[in-house]
């Protein structure tokens, strides 16, 4: 812990609940073929771990959606190459806030007359939702607190930090990030030590 931003779940938490996340989703689609859908670019780590941990056929695809023009409308600024008609679809985000961008992407995804739909999350900010959206498998439940590392990011920076950090203090962050992104990762490394 430091003054700037405090950890919030371990690499080892992480590897724990995604190894369970992963048994419950091959248990529920045993016998059958699903493609999981990644959300870009957040849901990168935790898509690749999930995936080590589903010990049944699967196929893996992504979905970008960017905002557009007047009241940020959402567009597919890439699309799944797998076709979706007849498929398990399971939409992997590894942090639902609002709530928008995966109901954009359960929007974009229900004309394509798959076989059924279900959402993966690792984190789900339930505290800020705007957009109801169903979560079948999730992780962890957490606050309104800014998150890095595990996907989470801050314009780019902190996505490849393995543990997840709370930051407490955004005005440091956003002043340097820089700076705050090298003791962020000497945190880390402090973290596994202790």
């Amino acid at each position: 812990m430091t003054d700037l931003a405090a950890l919030v779940v371990s690499e080892e938490e992480l590897a724990g609940r995604v190894r369970e996340l992963g048994a419950e989703i091959s248990a529920d689609y045993a016998g059958r073929l699903p493609v999981l859908v990644g959300m870009l670019n957040g849901s990168l780590p935790f898509l690749a771990d999930l995936v080590r941990a589903i010990d049944i056929p699967i196929e893996v695809d992504f979905l970008a959606l960017s905002p557009f023009g007047e009241g940020r409308r959402v567009r597919i600024a890439a699309d799944t190459e797998t076709a979706l008609t007849g498929r398990d679809v399971l939409v992997v985000d590894g942090l639902v806030d609002t709530g928008l961008s995966l109901a954009s992407a359960l929007r974009l995804i229900e004309p394509r007359m798959c076989r059924s739909v279900a959402t993966v999350t690792l984190f789900d900010k339930a505290p800020r939702r705007i957009a109801e959206v169903p979560l079948e498998y999730r992780g962890y439940e957490v606050g309104d607190e800014f998150l890095i590392g595990y996907g989470m990011d801050y314009r780019g920076w902190f996505r490849n930090l393995a543990s997840v950090w709370a930051v407490l203090d955004l005005e440091a962050m956003t002043s340097d990030v820089a700076d705050f992104a090298s003791n962020a990762f000497s945190w880390a490394s402090d973290s596994l030590k202790s």
